[in-house]
């Protein structure tokens, strides 16, 4: 996770970038929310308010924001509308700030339906023809053999990354944010990445699953490989708990675990 900085400690030249999208820039609230970027902010500006990611130019993780940039002509009905892109000795991109809040996973929340609203339609699009991620190359280092890689195969424009904190509530609409990961596979496979996420806020295999369950690609799911992905996410999962073994991805690879085990009985 790159350090957050503020607004103020990027170089003059950047933000005088910036302020020829925004105009005069009056200030600026850093956000805590998101891993990718190093300058998350919500600038108020002679334009309105602007949201702003960014990392520099130097930072191994910029490909995340050419991801973003990338993907983002194909999902804009999906997510918050991008402005622009500066890219000099800081890669920023520059987003329509969302009047919303981050989505409520909890049992029993109102958003959970628009949320799975929102994981239906991202699962009608096919993927377009981009150097994305590829869910058989991301995944090959956790399964038992080879051939279990054919049930992550497909061509679903994948998210694959439902942290609440990604999930963005305005309007009566869930809105997709930070699409460092997308994903060529499987269509399933976006709404099992939400059910982990379901279960680290409350829920358990069951009612997640629940949630989940009237989403066309979930239906048609084979149980065989939604076993297989379990497994695959459960390893996955401990292995970044056990690199960084903070509260979050320990919680994270626990409920991955007991969601494997909920597969393998299925």
């Amino acid at each position: 996770m790159p350090a957050r900085i503020h607004w103020e400690d990027l170089p003059e030249d950047t933000r005088q970038a910036v302020e020829a999208h925004t105009g005069r820039v009056w200030s600026a609230q850093t956000v805590s929310a998101g891993l990718n970027s190093a300058v998350a902010a919500i600038l108020t500006a002679e334009v309105g308010a602007v949201f702003v990611k960014g990392l520099h130019r130097d930072h191994p993780r910029r490909w995340t924001q050419e991801m973003e940039a990338m993907i983002h002509p194909h999902v804009a009905h999906l997510s918050p509308h991008l402005l622009w892109r500066v890219q000099g000795e800081w890669d920023v991109l520059g987003f329509a700030a969302v009047d919303g809040r981050h989505a409520d996973y909890r049992p029993g929340s109102p958003d959970l339906a628009r949320v799975a609203r929102t994981t239906a339609t991202l699962g009608e699009i096919s993927c377009p023809a981009l150097p994305v991620k590829v869910a058989t190359h991301r995944w090959r280092t956790y399964v038992d053999a080879p051939q279990e890689l054919q049930w992550l195969t497909g061509d679903r424009l994948l998210h694959t990354d439902y942290n609440p904190q990604n999930v963005m509530m305005s309007g009566g609409r869930a809105l997709l944010v930070d699409w460092a990961w997308p994903t060529r596979g499987a269509g399933w496979i976006d709404p099992a990445c939400l059910i982990l996420h379901l279960m680290a806020n409350g829920h358990n295999a069951d009612s997640a699953e629940a949630v989940v369950h009237g989403i066309p690609a979930w239906q048609a799911a084979p149980v065989q490989g939604l076993a297989v992905f379990a497994r695959v996410c459960a390893r996955m999962w401990a292995g970044i708990a056990g690199h960084d073994p903070v509260e979050w991805t320990r919680r994270m690879a626990r409920v991955a675990a007991e969601w494997a085990a909920h597969r393998a009985r299925a």
